[in-house]
C-alpha cells in the first residue's frame, strides 16, 4: 500500500490515517497529526490510507431471462474503517478489483431471472442485493460500503429501437382514438346544425306561405268591395294572371337562368289558377276547422 518511511517524525495529513510498524510487524494506527516515531526501536510509518469516500464506476454486461443484452452502469461509493485500517492497508492488494469481481459475480446471478421491464421497474433491488453481498464481504478487509447507485441500464441499440417503435405506435392508437372521437362529435353537432337549419327553414317557409295567402284574401276582399259587380273569383283569376306573367318575366331576366319547359297558353293559366285557389280554399278550411 506504500513505501515505509523511517523518520524521527512525520504529520499524517486530515481524512487519512497512517500506519506504523516496528521492526516490520505492524504495531498501530495514528490519527491525524504529526506523530514521532524512534527508528532506533525500529519505529516507522508503513502507509498512509485515506479516509475519504472514493467512487468506483462498473460497467456490467448480462443477458435477461428474455435473451436481451443489456449493459448496467454501477457506481459503488466505499471508505476505509479507521479502527480496521490495518485489514485495508494488508490484507487487500488491490480493493477495486475485488469490489468489481463481487458486482459482476452479484449481478450475473440476479438479472438474468428478470425480464427487461421488471429489470428497469427492479433495479433498486439489484443494487440492494449487490450492497448487502459486498457489506458482507468487504467489512472482513476493512472497508466500508456506503452506497451503490444503479445508475444506468443500457440495452442493446435493436432492442431500444423496437421499444421505441411500440411506444410510438401505442400512442399513435391513443391519438387515433381521441381524433376518432373528436370528429365523431363533429358530426354529430353538424347533423344537429342542420336538423335545426331545416326546422327553421320549414317554419320561414310556412310563414311565408301564410302570409301570401292572407294577403291575397285581404286583396280580394278590397278589390270585390271598391269595383261593383266582380266577383271574388273573377279577382282571383286576375291576380293569377299576373302572378303567372310576373314570374315568367323573372326568369327571363335571371343571370343564371335554365331552359325551362312550362305549359303555355289561356287554357294551363286557368288550370293554374283553379289549382292555387283550390289550396287557398282547403287552407283557409283548414284554419276555421281548427278554431
Amino acid at each position: 500500500m506504500g513505501n515505509t518511511v523511517c523518520l524521527f517524525g512525520g504529520c499524517i495529513p486530515q481524512s487519512n490515517v497512517g500506519v506504523v510498524e516496528q521492526w516490520g510487524r505492524f504495531q498501530r494506527v495514528v490519527q491525524p497529526g504529526f506523530h514521532f516515531f524512534n527508528p532506533f526501536a525500529g519505529e516507522c510509518l508503513a502507509g498512509v490510507l485515506s479516509t475519504r469516500i472514493s467512487s468506483l464506476d462498473v460497467r456490467v454486461e448480462t443477458k435477461t431471462k428474455d435473451n436481451v443484452f443489456v449493459q448496467l452502469l454501477c457506481s459503488i461509493q466505499y471508505r476505509v474503517i479507521k479502527e480496521n485500517a490495518d485489514d485495508a492497508f494488508y490484507e487487500l492488494q488491490n480493493p477495486k478489483e475485488q469490489i468489481q469481481a463481487y458486482v459482476f459475480d452479484v449481478t450475473r446471478a440476479i438479472v438474468p431471472r428478470m425480464n427487461l421491464d421488471e429489470l428497469f421497474e427492479q433495479k433498486g433491488e439489484v443494487a440492494k442485493a449487490v450492497l448487502e453481498e459486498l457489506e458482507k464481504v468487504m467489512g472482513e478487509y476493512g472497508y466500508n460500503i456506503e452506497h451503490i447507485l444503479m445508475v444506468d441500464i443500457i440495452p442493446d441499440s435493436s432492442v431500444r429501437r423496437a421499444m421505441n417503435e411500440i411506444n410510438a405506435a401505442q400512442r399513435m392508437q391513443l391519438a387515433s382514438v381521441y381524433k376518432g372521437e373528436a370528429e365523431k362529435i363533429l358530426q354529430v353537432k353538424k347533423a344537429e346544425a342542420e336538423a335545426e337549419a331545416k326546422y327553421l327553414g320549414g317554419v320561414g317557409v310556412a310563414r311565408q306561405r301564410q302570409a301570401i295567402t292572407d294577403g291575397m284574401r285581404e286583396n280580394i276582399l278590397n278589390f270585390s268591395h271598391k269595383v261593383e259587380g266582380t266577383s271574388a273569383k273573377e279577382v282571383m283569376d286576375l291576380i293569377m294572371i299576373t302572378q303567372y306573367f310576373d314570374t315568367i318575366k323573372d326568369l327571363g331576366n335571371s343571370s343564371k337562368n335554365t331552359t325551362v319547359f312550362i305549359p303555355h297558353g289561356p287554357g294551363h293559366v286557368r288550370d293554374i289558377g283553379e289549382q292555387i285557389r283550390n289550396g287557398l280554399m282547403e287552407s283557409a278550411s283548414a284554419q276555421i276547422s281548427l278554431k
